[in-house]
């Protein structure tokens, strides 16, 4: 028979935000159980870049992913939330009085006094690389979840986004070269990354696809059609990491009865959806002005823990003091 776990409040997803809406929770000595598809915790950033940079979260200059993620976790893990992982939540209905009872995948139910849904873009799988897709972990990958993996190699990157500069930056100094192909001739990404790859000394190659990649059992070459130019471009290369973006879907939460603004829930100033108990907050949700930062996504959540701590207990105050106060 499937488990029952009773809490205050459950947090969806295991990112970020997330894990800093369990600390929200468990500063207010409110229980807490998190769950995440995913077998460990930090989200995209775990999956997709760990290594990367990350300087947008105030008071910190510049960060690795798995570092932003580290402290995020050892922040909550001092309230003692029980973490649920590798587990997706599928089936949402309410007890009488009102309570969520959240289905998991494994057919475990918990039964909660609120919802907190931090699910980022839901669940993501790559944009396929049909160029070379028989390459797929023979030198070809979608992520890159160790860059020393490419110490001493030719690495092609390919794409125009965020993904394709940064990981052009961090496996440079790594691999025994590193070109980035984008067929267009300008980038999607934040302009001082755009700034930094031209100045960083990697060969980049514009109004360019990669047409085919050539190998026997390893990827040894990668084949380059440049627009106007009559001749293959012929490029040595045993790595190749195609950043072409993901496709996100929310899956089981589009049955759950929330309101959505394409693929994201709408919520109000409180950060509650349009379900009885059920918050949101990150790049989840939707509303007028919504700004996707990971530094706004840590101000939805603590919105969206506090409110529903005053709907669990209307004795409560909606401010929760300061950390300062508690010691």
């Amino acid at each position: 028979m499937a488990a029952t776990i009773t809490t205050d409040i459950l947090i969806i997803g295991a990112g970020p935000v997330g894990l800093y809406g369990a600390y929200c929770a468990g500063f207010r000595g409110l229980r807490t159980v998190v769950v995440d598809a995913l077998p460990q915790c930090g989200g995209q950033i775990t999956a997709l870049y760990p290594e990367k940079e990350i300087r947008d979260i105030a008071a910190v200059p510049g960060s690795r992913g798995r570092e932003v993620v580290a402290a995020l976790k050892e922040q909550a893990d001092a309230f003692g939330p029980r973490y649920l992982l590798g587990k997706q939540a599928v089936g949402l209905a309410h007890a009488p009085g009102g309570r969520p009872r959240v289905t998991l995948s494994d057919g475990a139910v918990i039964d909660a006094g609120a919802v907190v849904l931090t699910a980022g873009i839901g669940t993501f799988t790559p944009r396929t690389f049909p160029a070379g897709e028989e390459f797929l972990g023979r030198g070809l990958s979608y992520f890159v979840p160790d860059p020393a993996e490419y110490e001493d190699r030719d690495v092609l990157v390919v794409g125009g986004g965020d993904s394709a500069v940064d990981w052009t930056l961090a496996l440079h100094p790594i691999a025994r070269s590193v070109t980035l192909v984008h067929r267009r001739s300008a980038f999607r990404a934040h302009a001082a990354s755009v700034r930094e790859v031209h100045g960083c000394g990697a060969e980049i190659v514009l109004n360019a696809q990669v047409e085919a990649l050539v190998g026997d059992d390893r990827l040894r070459e990668a084949h380059l059609r440049v627009d106007g130019e009559a001749d293959v471009q012929v490029r040595k290369a045993d790595a190749v990491v195609a950043a072409l973006g993901f496709v996100s879907n929310l899956g089981p939460l589009l049955d759950w009865g929330l309101a959505l603004d394409r693929r994201a829930i709408v919520v109000d100033t409180r950060m509650r959806t349009t379900v009885d108990r059920v918050y949101a907050a990150g790049d989840v949700t939707a509303y007028p002005g919504k700004v996707r930062l990971m530094s706004v996504g840590f101000g939805e959540a603590a919105t969206a823990v506090n409110n529903a701590a005053v709907v669990l207990d209307p004795a409560l105050s909606l401010f929760p003091g300061h950390s300062t106060e508690s010691t």
